[in-house]
């Protein structure tokens, strides 16, 4: 299986230090870059639009952060979508316990679940193992 990249985007420096300490022990993963709210994503995505080989293949998005949110951050990804080739998936991993979160996920086609914090190896092993 080829080791895929991943994007962590998430305010919580802790929570960021944990995941991809995480990320790291797995090793499903060929590079790990973090962002701390989705704007610095967003600004990321749209730089290397048009270079698949830079762009994650993978997502785990918060949805409660300054600046831009994680459904600011979607709402723009499908704006962009268009001018990308590669196909990306996306996890929403929150805190939030909230079913209206939970059901806003789900009108995203790209979000392909919605995980709790924190994220554990056996999360990561199934999400770099679907595709």
């Amino acid at each position: 299986m080829r080791k895929k990249t991943i994007w962590v985007i998430d305010d919580d420096t802790i929570y960021q230090i944990i995941v991809n300490k995480i990320i790291q022990k797995s090793e499903m993963f060929s590079t790990a870059t973090s962002f701390k709210n989705g704007k610095e994503a967003i600004d990321a995505l749209t730089h290397l639009a048009k270079q698949d080989e830079l762009l994650p293949d993978i997502i785990l998005l918060d949805i409660n952060m300054p600046i831009m949110d994680g459904w600011e951050f979607m709402e723009e990804m499908t704006i962009l979508k268009p001018s990308m080739t590669k196909k990306m998936i996306v996890y929403v991993v929150s805190s939030s316990i909230a079913i209206e979160d939970k059901n806003k996920s789900k009108m995203y086609p790209d979000i392909l679940g919605y995980l709790s914090k924190p994220v554990n190896i056996n999360d990561l092993t199934l999400i770099a193992s679907n595709d």
